[in-house]
């Protein structure tokens, strides 16, 4: 592929040039309305004509005639820009430059604008400023192949005119397919959750990583377009509707786990520190027997889903 290196194009100051063109067309219209009368000898006294012909004359008409066509050929090299706007310019089929500054400009008139991206648009004016692409939710596998949803979000700008219009057909449409590319290969690198054991990334708990990671793959993928991307950042991020209600349930029983485990922890703690209070303290003193039955009945009553049901004994604990 022809690789094209973006060069600035220095076009005329077009307020002059415009002045030069309304010049150069009064000029011609001027010749063309005299060079007929004083070809056909026209008298003022008689308003009768002579009929001789004068191809000096003609001559001149003919040079009116030219310098209207000509210089109003040269209002169509007449091009204005706005501020972070550029405009790439072709002269019969070879690059000739681009023009990146804002203001009135004069540039030759059989130049064509070239903008891929611009479809019917008449404008082929390319815009450089920062621009939002918010890519759909798709559908994607984790590392453990579960089908998840995903979308982000992506600001990007035309870093090279040239590069944009030639190097590939139509910089939208790529952008948009390289994005959906780049969202595949980085999310089957990551689980969509952390493991048991805690020490690696994941899409939900590592996004700024991932982030990362999304915006270098697709940086590399859009060099060639001259794009660059500024910034990438997950959008939405869930399982996918078919399995979504399981991992719910997974997820629950993960935390439901997890608080017993620590409720278990403290009741346990709680225990210990009640029996060593009441042996330090002389309050009573418990053989083994006892002891375990009030280390049984302190984990129901601390460990329970619901308030305990005290049973008053009135007679004696042996």
């Amino acid at each position: 592929m022809q690789n094209i290196e973006e060069r600035e194009l220095k076009g005329l100051n077009g307020w002059v040039m415009l002045f030069v063109c309304l010049l150069g067309i009064l000029l011609g219209v001027a010749l063309t309305i005299i060079g007929p009368m004083a070809a056909m000898g026209f008298d003022s006294n008689n308003f009768e004509t002579d009929t001789v012909s004068a191809p000096g004359w003609f001559a001149l008409l003919a040079v009116g005639i030219l310098m209207c066509v000509g210089f109003g050929l040269c209002c169509g090299g007449f091009k204005v820009l706005a501020p972070n706007e550029a405009l790439v310019l072709t002269l019969f089929g070879k690059y000739h430059g681009t023009l990146k500054r804002d203001g009135f400009f004069f540039v030759n008139p059989f130049c064509a604008a070239q903008n891929p991206a611009a479809g019917g648009v008449l404008s082929k004016k390319i815009s450089l400023k920062a621009m939002t692409l918010n890519n759909d939710k798709q559908k994607v596998n984790d590392e453990d192949g579960n089908p998840i949803e995903i979308s982000v979000v992506v600001i990007w700008k035309i870093d090279d005119a040239a590069k944009a219009v030639f190097a590939v057909q139509n910089y939208m449409t790529f952008i948009s397919t390289q994005c959906d590319s780049a969202i595949r290969q980085v999310a089957r690198q990551y689980p969509y959750d952390v493991s048991d054991s805690g020490d690696e990334k994941s899409l939900r708990g590592s996004s700024v990583e991932v982030a990362e990671e999304l915006k270098r793959e697709l940086q590399t993928r859009c060099d060639m377009a001259g794009v660059d991307i500024m910034d990438v950042r997950i959008n939405n991020l869930a399982y996918a509707p078919e399995i979504a209600a399981a991992m719910l349930q997974r997820q629950q029983a993960g935390a439901i786990i997890a608080a017993r485990q620590k409720i278990v922890d403290g009741a346990v703690s709680m225990v210990d520190m009640a029996l060593k209070k009441l042996s330090s303290d002389g309050i009573v003193d418990l053989d083994e027997e006892r002891k375990a039955q009030m280390v049984s009945n302190l984990l129901v009553i601390l460990c329970g889903n619901r308030d305990a049901q005290p049973v008053v004994n009135s007679g004696s604990i042996y």
